[in-house]
């Protein structure tokens, strides 16, 4: 199984980079295109838009390395994995996009306040802006469907943003298109429509990925499936203290689950298990669940920790039970904390069993035990050799 998971990563980084170095050779295309006509045909707008295209390349190559070192294994020095490096690459991209769109909007509005500086697009950049629309789209469509068979987030992510630079084109066309009627201003005013979908990719972009950097809980629609898949699982009385957080493309679940208090240790893991594989298998982003088991309801339940331990309270009870001669052959003791007191069940051999002398054999060792302040209750049973 590992050999297949290591197998299928580097299939799907492989593919990712595929889709991800066209996308980039067909950015930096349309960058130098839009910037280098938009100067000849004085278009501010395709200018803008092309800027906007080389932060799509920035984008790419972001990609590629936030997907190539945050797929890396956990390892001693970074137990939780490598997530995070995709989340810092991306509020980085973010307020690089802020700042290039603040300049772009203010210069916009400086040519708008001193009309020689005004720029008179000639149709040529129509035809960039036209050719602009219908690739990016094109690269859009391509990306998504890598993202959708792959499942990555981070790919999805880049699709949307081809598609921004696509209606950012059309803005730029239609400006352009004013311009060339007589409103010369128009240009101006897509260059900052441009100027402002750049900030609003960049806010979006680097409040997302700051929210995640501060552990912000997943989104309430996805909180209640996690909800939902947890206490269907048979065996699951109720849940509580549920957490939730981001780590890049990856979701971290972290919950309690309450199950009867007189299962054995294995099968209340077992529950754990169960609880664990189905949200990892029903849930595309979650990658890790921690699954605590509670015999009661910890939220409310009285305090068990300051409760003696066991090797303790086994020697409190062998000193009360010192005059009782049947209690040396004690072989079984279990222990339960619950509700802030201990509850015993305890076996004897079979052999003590005697019509006439076993009920006041139970009587006595009960009565001894609960005379001790931490039990509250104990059940004694008979077991045969």
């Amino acid at each position: 199984m590992p050999n297949d998971t290591v197998i299928d990563k580097d299939a799907r980084y492989r593919e990712v980079r595929k889709v991800t170095l066209i996308g980039s050779a067909l950015d930096l295309s349309l960058a130098v295109a839009k910037i280098i006509v938009g100067y000849i045909g004085q278009s501010q707008a395709l200018i803008a838009d092309g800027i906007h295209s080389m932060s799509d390349l920035l984008t790419d190559f972001m990609v590629l390395f936030a997907f190539k070192h945050s797929n890396r294994e956990a390892d001693e020095d970074h137990p939780y994995g490598h997530g995070r490096i995709e989340t810092l690459m991306t509020v980085a991209l973010g307020l690089a996009l802020i700042l290039i769109g603040v300049g772009i909007a203010w210069d916009a509005i400086n040519r708008l306040f001193e009309p020689d500086l005004l720029l008179h697009p000639s149709w040529i950049v129509l035809v960039v802006a036209a050719i602009s629309i219908i690739s990016k789209e094109a690269i859009y469509h391509y990306t998504m469907t890598a993202a959708r068979k792959y499942k990555s987030a981070l790919l999805r992510a880049n699709a949307w943003h081809s598609r921004t630079d696509a209606i950012s084109s059309i803005i730029v066309f239609v400006g352009v298109l004013g311009s060339m009627a007589g409103l010369d201003y128009l240009d101006a005013i897509a260059a900052i429509g441009v100027a402002l979908m750049i900030i609003k990719i960049g806010w979006d972009l680097g409040w997302h990925s700051v929210r995640e950097l501060i552990d912000t809980g997943l989104e309430i629609e996805e909180v209640e499936r996690i909800r939902k898949i947890i206490t269907e699982v048979e065996g699951v009385r109720s849940m509580h203290m549920l957490r939730t957080r981001k780590m890049g493309a990856d979701a971290f679940v972290d919950v309690h689950i309450q199950v009867d208090s007189m299962l054995s240790v294995s099968e209340g893991h077992q529950i754990s298990e169960i609880v664990r594989q189905q949200l990892v298998r029903n849930i595309e982003d979650v990658s890790d669940v921690t699954v605590h088991i509670d015999p009661e309801d910890d939220e409310f339940a009285a305090i068990s920790c300051q409760l003696p331990s066991r090797k303790q309270i086994m020697a409190r009870l062998q000193e009360a039970w010192r005059d009782i001669e049947a209690a040396k052959q004690i072989q079984s003791v279990t222990l339960h904390y619950l509700d802030g007191f201990i509850h015993i069940d305890a076996k004897l051999p079979l052999s003590l069993a005697c019509v006439d002398t076993t009920e006041k054999l139970i009587a006595d060792l009960k009565e001894s035990a609960v005379a001790l302040k931490e039990v509250q209750e104990i059940k004694i049973g008979f077991y045969t050799d």
